[in-house]
């Protein structure tokens, strides 16, 4: 049996390791959610957030590009007001809306043959079009990682862009180590999903996160 973990408690778990993320919000009323908007400035984004609630776009449940507080509080009423019974209990996460032209896709997957693997591809518009991605079973070196970004197909895609910086690589690599450090501390992960993994002024950005546990193991991530 397995668990997906919110967004709010994957991101808990996977900050320590030096996972990048957006400073954010896990607020319960529009009041809160008043606070932080004031604290971490506009335009924001806001997310129903909860252990039962994986595929948020498509339920609708991401409000983007919020100017105001009373564009804020109205989003947050409004998200909080679609939770179902079968979400369980639900937050509403608040971040700095950000925008890129580049993404990638990072993340753990599990090998049935040889155990856990670290996941690193093209992402956003580009995914289904360009299947690139790299992979290199835990634990993986520095030199590993840099092997990875080496082996994307589309090189020209981490260069320098439409007048955006090139790609920090060195940040990249970071990632993928704080991956497998993350798999080789968690013996009941089943998955981690970075996606989308942005590049924001050449710096990568986790704004989204996932993890996936087995509910079996006794040493569970939680």
């Amino acid at each position: 049996m397995t668990r997906t973990l919110s967004e709010a408690e994957s991101k808990a778990l996977l900050s320590p390791f030096g996972i990048p993320f957006l400073p954010e919000a896990n607020v319960t009323s529009s009041g809160e959610a008043l606070l932080a908007g004031t604290e971490l400035g506009y335009p924001l984004v806001a997310k129903l957030c909860g252990d039962s609630i994986a595929h948020k776009t498509e339920r609708g449940l991401v409000r983007l590009m919020i100017r105001n507080g009373p564009e804020l509080e109205h989003a947050v009423d409004d998200l909080l007001g679609k939770a179902t019974t079968e979400d369980g209990e639900v937050s509403v996460l608040v971040a700095p809306m950000v925008e890129a032209t580049r993404e990638l896709i990072a993340g753990i997957t599990i090998d049935q043959q040889f155990g856990p693997t670290v996941v690193l591809g093209i992402g956003g518009i580009f995914t289904e079009v360009i299947v690139d991605v790299a992979i290199r079973l835990v634990p993986i070196t520095e030199i590993d990682a840099a092997e990875m970004i080496a082996e994307l197909r589309t090189q020209s895609f981490l260069d320098a862009f439409r007048g955006e910086p090139e790609v920090d690589r060195v940040a990249l690599v970071r990632i993928l180590l704080a991956l497998s450090d993350f798999a080789s501390t968690h013996p009941d992960l089943v998955s981690v999903d970075l996606n989308p993994l942005m590049i924001v002024d050449g710096a990568p950005v986790a704004v989204d996160a996932l993890v996936e546990v087995d509910d079996r193991s006794e040493s569970g991530a939680r």
